[in-house]
């Protein structure tokens, strides 16, 4: 595998016969999702059903028939997409976070209510759930561009209309361009695997996906910390909060209109040549015999998936629903303490995405994916009732340790579930199993904020906790009914240093000794 060095060169090598690996490889039937009927033909065996070592056989003579090895290579552009990326990734997540981290602020200075500012972060779960299925319909239709344009596209116009809606009497238009900004979030939050499996090599795939995430806490991060910073609580003068909240409006508004330029100058379709070999065979499989529909019909009758799917909500939707009612929880007991509350936040992020790092890298080490996450949702739990009880005590301090120690367990546990997905599902695409899991997340979030926050509200913020640490512990019962079928895993064991990743389009698994041939050809 070589670097592109751009795009002339790669056109002058496929001039002068090195053929590009698309070319060397004739079509491949999927192995996933397929149209009923279809997967019968000439008298053969769906790819789920003992699928594994027909697509290695599949592979292997593939690779044979092509004649010369195929050619990969890593285009210096991939770092551009992924920087661009993970920049307006971040610029969403912090109009995500940034009402409802002030919203005692933008409660007095719109003068409406609580729960009428809760709905400012709401919005973003409401919208996902009946976008999800279109805007990955669209993907794999249109392409990684075309998404990924409008999601910066709106991301910068929810920005600016947010600048039309500075004055008290104006809830409505913020409300509206939050939304806007909500169903950008929708053509975000799928691309971290498309992006890494289309862009990157096989030994740089699971890092790139990590950076594409972390972008999105890292905005959530800086949405906790900034806000409370630029906009502080003056509710005898609201013209000087009025341009408090002007300052961060703008400054988001112009760092959202950059990052939509510099994604139209640097995102591509794909690069020149694939990264991977899997990628070469990818783009060579023909749609016609897949069904998305299929394979989502595929995913629901995974009774373990399934299982996943509901506690998986059951914990994101709980961590959705603390970070949204936070500032609330904080300054209930700490009156005047925004500032402390956005830090809380903050630490609660950093310390969730130093959680998600060991994590991954815990289960790239052991593949003990049932029992690591069946042991990070206990202590999650017992990480929320600590902070429950804590959190009155009127020490900021173990606020902050106690929330620190709270999203290192929960914010860790999102890549165990992605991941588990993807093993107890394969060779089901993991586009689809992801955004499943998102969706269920934002659906339980929706029901989980309104009821904390009535909760929190009408009685106390440990009410609206001890809430969620009930739906916790039965989270904790649905984690311990999943069989920990590792699918992927398994096809993987007998093969060396084969990158086999789940993507939109699965790819084949290559045996062993093909796999040494390309490497020596290498």
């Amino acid at each position: 595998m070589v670097e592109d060095g751009g795009e002339e060169e790669a056109e002058g090598e496929s001039e002068s016969g090195e053929m590009p690996a698309a070319a060397a490889v004739p079509p491949l039937q999927r192995c996933n999702g397929f149209l009923p009927g279809k997967e019968a033909e000439d008298g053969e065996r769906p790819a789920t059903e003992g699928g594994g070592e027909r697509a290695a056989a599949e592979a292997e003579a593939m690779l044979a028939a092509g004649g010369r090895r195929l050619e990969t290579r890593l285009s210096r552009r991939r770092l551009a997409v992924l920087a661009v990326f993970s920049c307006y990734s971040l610029v969403n997540a912090f109009q995500w976070i940034q009402y409802s981290i002030l919203s005692n602020v933008f409660a007095s200075f719109y003068n409406v209510s609580f729960t009428q500012i809760d709905w400012l972060s709401i919005v973003y779960m409401v919208a996902y759930v009946p976008l999800i299925l279109p805007a990955t319909w669209l993907l794999d239709a249109r392409g990684l561009r075309l998404t990924a344009l409008l999601g910066a596209g709106l991301n910068g116009l929810g920005a600016w209309l947010k600048c039309a809606s500075l004055a008290p009497d104006r809830y409505g238009l913020t409300l509206a361009a939050q939304t806007v900004c909500a169903v950008a979030q929708v053509f975000i939050l799928g691309l971290p695997s498309r992006i890494a499996s289309v862009w990157f090599g096989p030994t740089e795939v699971s890092t790139a996906c990590a950076v594409a995430v972390l972008g999105n806490q890292l905005g959530t991060a800086i949405g906790f910390l900034l806000p409370p910073v630029l906009v502080p609580n003056t509710p005898d003068d609201i013209a000087l909060m009025a341009h408090n909240i002007s300052i961060m409006f703008y400054g988001t508004a112009i760092v959202s209109t950059l990052l939509f330029f510099l994604t139209g100058v640097v995102f591509e379709e794909k690069p020149k040549y694939p990264p991977s070999h899997s990628q070469a065979v990818l783009q060579t499989m023909p749609p016609e015999n897949y069904s998305y529909k299929q394979s989502i019909i595929n995913l629901f009758r995974n009774i373990p998936f399934v299982l996943l799917l509901i506690s998986y909500g059951i914990m994101t939707g709980a961590f959705y629903s603390v970070s949204t009612l936070l500032n609330q929880m904080i300054v209930t007991h700490y009156e005047g303490e925004e500032v402390n509350a956005g830090r809380i936040g903050l630490t609660l992020v950093v310390a969730g995405m130093v959680g998600s790092i060991i994590c991954g890298l815990w289960l790239d080490y052991t593949k003990t994916y049932k029992q690591t996450t069946l042991i990070v949702y206990i202590l999650s739990f017992i990480g929320l009732v600590v902070f429950t009880f804590t959190l009155d005590l009127g020490y900021l301090i173990v606020v902050f340790v106690t929330g620190g120690v709270l999203g290192f367990f929960m914010t860790g546990y999102l890549p165990l579930g992605f991941e588990f997905a993807v093993e107890i599902t394969y060779p089901e695409s993991e586009g689809t199993s992801s955004g499943l899991l998102n969706a269920s997340a934002q659906i339980f979030g929706i029901v989980f904020t309104l009821v904390q926050g009535k909760l929190t509200t009408d009685y106390s913020p440990r009410a609206g906790n001890l809430f969620l640490c009930a739906w916790i512990f039965v989270g904790i019962i649905l984690t311990a009914l999943i069989k920990s079928d590792l699918r992927r895993h398994n096809v993987n064991s007998g093969i060396m240093n084969l990158d086999v990743k789940a993507v939109p389009v699965d790819s084949p698994a290559e045996p062993e000794s093909t796999t040494l041939k390309m490497q020596s050809a290498l």
